[in-house]
């Protein structure tokens, strides 16, 4: 999908990647499918977003090279969307934008997500390694827990309680 540039003149890898995951809900839709999120009605009544938006994101992002749809039903046809390697090579930049926002957006009640490494239990630090075992993280490689103050109904902890 040819990039049409917003930034004029801008020779910078930043700009760049903002044409393509810059868009409101795009990284919130590449968090989603992280967090094991696939199907469309799960996406859309997770993140509350208009389908024709979600229609459109994700569009762009199977465009993109992030995401890839696979059939999962013939009748009638419907698609899950699950990140390529292009997409899980973002899962820094979310970390890093769910610490940053830990740190700094003043979330009330404080973080309501933390990362477990699932080999041991141990939590990840801003360079993506286990604090406990020393281990260097991929996407693959986590958990992603609800805090306590995360209410019982928040999508988050509804796929905790699944995966257990």
């Amino acid at each position: 999908m040819p990039l049409q540039r917003a930034y004029a003149g801008q020779t910078c890898s930043i700009a760049a990647a903002l044409e393509i995951v810059g868009e409101r809900w795009t990284m919130l839709i590449i968090r989603e499918a992280l967090l094991g999120v696939h199907r469309f009605d799960e996406m859309q009544a997770d993140l509350g977003v208009a389908r024709n938006v979600l229609q459109a994101r994700l569009e762009h992002l199977v465009g993109s090279g992030i995401l890839q749809r696979r059939l999962y039903q013939e009748r009638p046809e419907r698609y899950a969307y699950h990140l390529t390697q292009k997409g899980l090579d973002l899962w820094p930049a979310i970390v890093a934008l769910m610490q940053w926002g830990d740190k700094h957006a003043g979330v009330p009640g404080g973080p309501p997500v933390r990362l477990e490494h699932r080999g041991c239990g141990g939590a990840v630090d801003d360079h993506l390694l286990c604090v406990a075992c020393g281990e260097r993280l991929g996407p693959r490689d986590v958990w992603a827990h609800p805090a306590d103050h995360v209410p019982a109904d928040h999508p988050l902890r509804r796929r905790a309680l699944t995966r257990s």
